[in-house]
């Protein structure tokens, strides 16, 4: 049955879920028609594909790897610089403290050499010459005429010559050598540096002049036996 309001038919309740379905399923078709014009879309000009993105990041990496390694090398070859203009003044500091030194230093004196040991011949004037070089040494007084002459009196310069007859010998103590010194008086008199040997003709001299010195003053004053 029908009924009218206003002029229009009335719709009855199968009418009415009739047109409530028509509705939904048109708007159901217009969302999936949105949705897939925004699925089908087509990717922005302006967004760069991912390849040429990564190729900037690497030749962003390398300019700064450039960079470093360039900075790096300048402030090697600074260092460098420095280090060697160092090295210059410290070779240049030494210099002039060597030459300060070498100027206010005294250079060193070597030691004057030792004269050469004096030789003596091996005879009178020898013997004489080396006992008066020795008693000089010792401050034992003789001039070389005062030795001599008591030597020409006492043995003619014979330093074997032996008196085996007066009363030194007769005691057991001959007078011996160039001036004729008994054993205990060449002992006791004995002047360090010579011979014990009393027939040594130098050690004779030295011990001789020795006990004159002490008990005449010196040799020279001695002329006649003693």
């Amino acid at each position: 049955m029908r009924s009218t309001h206003s002029g229009y038919p009335r719709l009855t309740k199968a009418h009415k879920f009739s047109a409530a379905a028509l509705t939904a399923a048109g708007a159901a078709a217009v969302a999936f028609g949105a949705a897939s014009q925004a699925v089908a879309a087509p990717v922005p000009a302006s967004v760069k594909p991912v390849a040429q993105s990564v190729e900037s990041f690497a030749q962003t990496q390398d300019a700064e790897r450039a960079q470093a390694t360039d900075k790096a090398a300048a402030q090697a070859k600074a260092e460098a610089a420095k280090a060697k203009a160092e090295a210059k003044a410290d070779k240049e500091r030494a210099g002039k403290q060597a030459a300060n030194r070498s100027t206010t230093r005294k250079p060193i004196e070597k030691p004057a050499a030792a004269p050469a040991p004096k030789v003596y011949a091996d005879d009178l004037e020898g013997w004489i010459s080396e006992a008066l070089d020795i008693m000089k040494a010792k401050g034992i007084p003789a001039s070389y005429e005062g030795v001599k002459r008591n030597i020409m009196r006492e043995s003619t310069g014979n330093p074997r010559a032996i008196n085996d007859w007066d009363v030194n010998a007769v005691n057991g103590v001959p007078s011996k050598g160039l001036l004729q010194i008994i054993d205990p008086t060449f002992k006791a008199y004995h002047v360090e540096g010579t011979s014990w040997d009393i027939w040594d003709p130098v050690a004779n001299i030295v011990a001789s002049c020795n006990y004159a010195a002490d008990k005449y003053g010196s040799m020279d004053n001695v002329n006649s036996a003693y």
